[in-house]
């Protein structure tokens, strides 16, 4: 009876928004095309399906990143970037979702300026569909979010990872652990970094909270921009000198070479290191 009440009231819902997209039309938030359907994410269908193109293959074994080179994958059955045979990052895996496309982020500026948090809830679904491709290393005791200092945290009054973080918990059955870490320092304002000063920005910048049992878990650890990993690599060591026994990392979308820069008019970006 429940199930059927909540299929009704989602079918209701659906039929009200598109009559508010026929009465009241809306650009898409990415493309700015007038929608031509009605949804609690205000993107064309369009830029929907571009935002489910997932990263391409073969992918570092470690940390996630396409191998471009032919001489590196091949006949290899778990290739490693150069990075990850140096040795660089202290989390075991890393797996992102899609690339970090122009229209990829317009949509996390969305998520985490636009007051569009369902998109939270939709990364999540993606990401599952990540998981549930090789399961196996994604076991784990706790889901965290990557922490904004709280300075971030008044101003915005939400962490954008902890928005796709809660849902892949509860949609992976993991329980999710917000206060696991902490950000102890704040992130400088430049609107750019360099890739030096992004890991000496987050150097020592995280700390599991001092009444936290971290010692043995199995972290699954989120955020939504993997950039140059500095980000998730702080993170990692924080867990890992209180006693975590494994770290992987989650991000909705991958900086490869070519990424967009931010876009003019957001002056308070903070994309993931």
């Amino acid at each position: 009876m429940a199930q059927a009440a909540n299929s009704l009231r989602s079918h209701f819902r659906g039929m009200c928004e598109a009559l508010a997209s026929l009465v009241f039309p809306a650009p898409c938030r990415i493309c700015a095309q007038i929608l031509d359907t009605g949804s609690r994410i205000p993107f064309c269908h369009p830029c929907m399906e571009a935002l489910q193109q997932t990263l391409p293959e073969p992918q570092c074994s470690r940390c996630g990143r396409p191998i471009v080179s032919t001489a590196v994958a091949g006949g290899i059955s778990q290739p490693e970037c150069h990075l990850c045979r140096s040795q660089v990052y202290s989390f075991d895996l890393a797996r992102s979702y899609g690339a970090y496309t122009p229209r990829m982020a317009r949509a996390i500026l969305q998520l985490k300026y636009g007051n569009v948090a369902p998109l939270g809830s939709w990364f999540a679904r993606r990401l599952t569909l990540l998981i549930a491709r090789q399961p196996d290393p994604f076991v784990a005791d706790a889901v965290v979010p990557v922490p904004l200092d709280h300075g971030r945290m008044r101003e915005r009054g939400f962490n954008q990872a902890e928005l796709i973080a809660r849902p892949l918990a509860h949609l992976i059955g993991i329980p999710f652990r917000s206060y696991l870490l902490v950000r102890t320092r704040p992130r400088p304002c430049q609107l750019r970094l360099t890739r030096r000063e992004r890991w000496e920005t987050v150097r020592g910048a995280y700390a599991t909270h001092k009444m936290a049992q971290v010692d043995k878990l199995r972290v699954i650890l989120v955020d939504d921009v993997f950039t140059t990993g500095a980000t998730l690599d702080a993170c990692s060591r924080a867990l890992k000198e209180a006693g975590a026994a494994r770290v992987v990392g989650l991000t909705v979308a991958r900086a490869l070479l070519q990424s967009p820069a931010p876009e003019a008019g957001w002056q308070d970006q903070d994309f993931g290191e």
